[in-house]
């Protein structure tokens, strides 16, 4: 079982921004979802092991069954209380079975194709969970949530490669500089590593222009309020990586200036 909790985040889990009835739900979809990542993460199984639990996850989602898992019953419970569908858990359970089968990322397209399973999701959750209702759809949602698991990869870009032999860095991108996958695990990026990586944080930019039209777009003002925070520390952080290496250091920003950073964003949405 995962170490990592909820306050190890980049970004706030169950803030105190959602309404205290939401909190408690919200935690039950992020400790499935942690369960679920553990699976998928897990060294001891091996692919087929984790697609056969992944899978177990996705009948016992729909079922409602108290076993194997405690997780997946208790969302199963806040599902059905919420009214919220299932579709959005069953989403993140596909993202980790591809996890499970599939270690490399072929080009910039079947990333956003895998955001849109691994990350995605978990907005739309809130956005239903909330009563938010986003009036031009969840385009902006996908945007901001691929954005975020994106830094998410650049930051973890060395520990994926050595503890999980998992690539999120697009292939084409590596192929067209002669980046090798040993790059990932030096002591610190080569050049031409520093661009594919820049590359790849122009594209998280790009989808940051492209989601700020959600704290106007959610009904619900103070999930506006949260996606402000978020979007404001997904900027800043955004600018810590293009300045720091993450192959040689973890780059993340402190929690007081995550906290200031969030704090400034809600107050502006």
């Amino acid at each position: 079982m995962s170490a990592k909790g909820a306050g190890d985040e980049n970004f706030p889990v169950a803030s105190r921004l959602l309404s205290a009835k939401s909190r408690p739900h919200v935690m039950a979809f992020y400790a499935f979802a942690r369960a679920a990542d553990d699976v998928s993460d897990d060294p001891s199984l091996g692919a087929e092991d984790k697609l056969d639990v992944l899978m177990g996850m996705s009948k016992q989602l729909a079922s409602g069954a108290e076993d194997p898992s405690p997780n997946v019953y208790k969302l199963h419970q806040s599902l059905k209380a919420t009214d919220v569908t299932h579709a959005h858990a069953q989403d993140l359970l596909k993202a980790f079975m591809r996890d499970a089968e599939k270690s490399r990322t072929d080009d910039w397209a079947d990333l956003m194709s895998y955001c849109e399973l691994s990350a995605a999701p978990v907005g739309r959750y809130l956005i239903d969970l909330e009563d938010g209702k986003a009036f031009h759809g969840f385009k902006a949602n996908d945007a901001l949530c691929a954005a975020l698991q994106i830094l998410n990869h650049i930051q973890d870009v060395k520990d994926d490669y050595l503890s999980l032999d998992r690539i999120y860095v697009p292939a084409d991108w590596m192929a067209a500089l002669g980046v090798q996958e040993k790059d990932l695990a030096g002591d610190r990026s080569t050049p031409n590593l520093r661009k594919v990586l820049d590359q790849m944080l122009d594209g998280v930019d790009a989808l940051l222009i492209e989601a700020a039209p959600l704290t106007k777009d959610i009904q619900s003002r103070s999930l506006a309020r949260e996606a402000g925070g978020i979007i404001n520390i997904a900027k800043a952080l955004s600018k810590q990586l293009r300045v720091k290496d993450p192959v040689a250091v973890r780059v993340e920003l402190t929690k007081v200036q995550a906290a200031l950073h969030f704090l400034w964003g809600a107050l502006r949405a």
